[in-house]
């Protein structure tokens, strides 16, 4: 019998550390294997019709493929030159235009938007260009967003950008600006029009001539009156988990600084291409606009010159989502003439809605788990949840993850903790807790682990259970911390 045990618990160890660890790479599964390996779990696990992603290396490419459908009624297979709209995407051109201007001396981000475009509301004519640029200039949104089935037909929009302006003149800010970050696309209604101001054209003609044409991507448009009548995807939005067509908004010409760009996977990869080599903006400039963005409060901001901005590892990271469907990102460690990666991921939707975040954090953990700690242990973290459950096999897991992390305590909760609330919401509350549970097994002496337990118990309707775990996190809270629970460290 206590063989029996021994054979058990050496079997969970082993269970745990193999979740710990992402698809090898190997001899035998090398890396663009192991890579359309994990782009085959995502599509099982959120129900993702079609993909496609690109991934490189120091300019060279590493991983280029497509999978499943292009459009799930006439199973039309997926290939990588297919046609994606990507959505918010298109800011990043309004973005490397501003910087251009900024690089040529044209354009001040610290001075307001209003002193090279007139005619904005009184409200608006103290903010600094960089705060349109950064999402943080308080200013309301011109439209209420729908999705599904109906919101094309249902959404109606001004006729032109003097009508946008003046219907948001007496709306209050919603922040004063440069003190807070919130995601707006009037921001970049102003900057398509600054940049119109600036070149006396159109803003489309302007991408047009700048990027689009520049860097022959001849698969890209702003605007869908032009698109081919073959080989783009067709678009869905997850309804209670199953696929539901979704219609392009009818976009006016006046948004396509912030919506309606379609593009396809080699295009994209292209445009950051030029990006990273300093082709369409010098290297110096972007190294100095791509810094984290201090606020007013002494928070960071979000974004840095208009590309969401953060840090993985030693690594910088610049980026944009697109709808929660697509996403770009960017990772150099120390300058773009270093150790530089860039994912390009597509797809056309999810009877999930999986956020675009997670299907790049996943192929980040595949890449390099070494160098992506914290996106290997997410990763890990969504495919502990999703195994079956066995006695004992928290305890491995939190032994595994003591063992083979690289993380320090605070990164390690946290991480663990942020990959619970992904679980929540993308894959329910039940694959969540066990993720909850198993960070208050690393950090037993944590309130904060307790809390979210509690959290994701009361959200699953378990009164009784959430009272009593919401009890023991206020506990903790008023109790004095021993010497290891003040330095952050695991538990046991």
């Amino acid at each position: 019998m206590r063989y029996m045990m021994s054979f058990k618990r050496l079997a969970v160890l082993l269970l745990a550390a193999a979740l710990l660890s992402p698809f090898g790479v190997t001899a035998e599964d090398p890396l663009p294997h192991a890579l359309a390996r994990q782009m085959a779990v995502n599509a099982e696990r959120y129900g993702i019709p079609g993909q496609a992603m690109l991934v490189a290396h120091d300019g060279q490419v590493l991983f280029r493929g497509a999978q499943g459908e292009a459009d799930v009624r006439t199973h039309e297979r997926l290939t990588t030159d297919f046609v994606f709209p990507v959505y918010s995407l298109s800011k990043l051109f309004v973005s490397t235009l501003v910087m251009q201007l900024v690089e040529q001396g044209k354009v001040a981000l610290d001075m307001p938007a209003s002193a090279y475009l007139p005619g904005l509301p009184a409200r608006w004519k103290a903010i600094p260009v960089r705060d349109f640029l950064d999402h943080t200039s308080g200013v309301p949104d011109y439209f209420d967003a729908r999705q599904g089935k109906g919101a094309a037909a249902d959404t109606v929009f001004p006729p032109d950008l003097q009508t946008v302006f003046a219907s948001l003149a007496d709306a209050p800010l919603q922040f004063p600006p440069g003190t807070e970050s919130r995601y707006t696309q009037t921001n970049y209604l102003v900057l398509a029009a600054l940049l119109a101001r600036q070149y006396g054209k159109p803003y489309p003609q302007v991408a047009q001539e700048r990027i689009i044409r520049r860097l022959h991507l001849r698969h890209t448009w702003l605007g869908g009156s032009a698109l081919p009548e073959q080989r783009v995807v067709t678009s869905y939005i997850g309804r209670q988990g199953h696929l539901e067509e979704e219609q392009e908004l009818p976009w006016p010409a006046y948004a396509y600084g912030h919506a309606a760009l379609y593009t396809s996977l080699d295009d994209l990869a292209r445009f950051l291409q030029a990006m990273t080599s300093g082709e369409l903006v010098g290297k110096a400039t972007l190294q100095r606009l791509w810094q984290p963005r201090l606020l007013a409060n002494g928070r960071r901001g979000w974004f840095a010159a208009g590309w969401e901005s953060g840090e993985s590892g030693a690594y910088r990271q610049v980026g944009h989502d697109g709808g929660t469907r697509v996403r770009v990102r960017i990772l150099f460690e120390g300058s773009l003439d270093g150790d530089l990666y860039t994912f390009v991921y597509l797809t056309n939707g999810s009877a999930k809605n999986v956020w675009s975040r997670v299907l790049v954090d996943s192929a980040m953990a595949v890449v390099a788990p070494e160098r992506f700690p914290v996106e290997t242990l997410s990763e890990a973290m969504v495919r502990y949840a999703l195994q079956p459950q066995a006695e004992g096999d928290a305890l491995a897991q939190a032994k595994a993850i003591r063992a083979g992390t690289t993380l320090d305590a605070a990164t390690l909760e946290r991480t663990i903790n942020n990959a619970g609330y992904t679980l929540r919401d993308n894959l329910g509350i039940d694959p969540a807790l066990r993720v909850f549970a198993l960070n208050t097994v690393l950090f037993p002496d944590s309130a904060n682990a307790w809390d979210s337990l509690a959290e994701a118990h009361a959200t699953r309707g378990d009164a009784a259970q959430a009272k009593a775990l919401y009890e023991k996190a206020r506990g903790l809270r008023d109790k004095p911390r021993d010497e290891d629970a003040k330095a952050g460290r695991p538990g046991g």
